[in-house]
């Protein structure tokens, strides 16, 4: 007898609940060593062509997230040096908005056979997981990218030196008890039924 399936409904439910919170509302407590590990178990579940496994994860935290501060302060006074010391400031306080925060990069490997968008992009398909991850323990959680996301500098420092590259930040932490209502995208002003070759006037309109 063939083995009934499982329901799917909560796992919908749980996808369609999913909603990224600002790292500025993210506190204290913090996802716990064995709740990262389950995170990063998920990201690794991501869809990745040629079995290049290119995913990779720096996670920050505690007095860590200060030094992580001091790398983006250097990083911005490199790029700008008429960057004023608030502004030097407010990059040093980033990493502080929550209490963790994983840097997500990818293990790039240009000669390979599989193309490079291919790799960044099960780089972002892990960094996807690692989102919906947070959420289904119960933290609040934010990818963010930015100047930091694809400077060397930074990248370098969290050991993503090129050809490896950063995807971005996903800061972590709990969530307020009471959010804003978000407004979702219509499904049918984003997908389509496809029945044949699009003529060109639609697809300039």
């Amino acid at each position: 007898m063939a083995a009934q399936r499982k329901p799917l409904m909560p796992a919908l439910d749980l996808l369609l609940s999913r909603r990224s919170i600002s790292p500025v509302l993210l506190t204290d407590p913090g996802p716990s060593d064995a709740e990262i590990n389950a995170m990063i178990e998920v990201a690794l579940r991501a869809p990745d062509h040629g079995n290049l496994r290119p995913w990779a994860f720096a996670i920050v935290r505690g007095d860590a997230r200060r030094r992580l501060g001091d790398v983006f302060a250097e990083a911005l006074a490199a790029r700008d040096p008429t960057a004023t010391e608030p502004l030097l400031e407010r990059e040093r306080g980033r990493p502080l908005r929550s209490p963790v925060v994983i840097a997500c990069g990818v293990r790039v490997r240009p000669d390979h056979k599989i193309a490079e968008i291919e790799q960044l992009m099960a780089a972002g398909a892990a960094t996807m997981n690692l989102l919906n991850a947070a959420h289904a323990l119960g933290f609040g959680a934010m990818w963010v990218t930015g100047a930091n996301a694809y400077d060397p500098m930074v990248a370098e420092a969290l050991g993503f030196a090129a050809p490896d590259r950063l995807v971005g930040f996903v800061y972590v932490g709990t969530p307020p008890e009471a959010l804003r209502p978000v407004e979702r995208p219509a499904v049918e002003a984003h997908a389509r039924e496809w029945t044949g070759p699009v003529p060109a006037a639609v697809r300039a309109a």
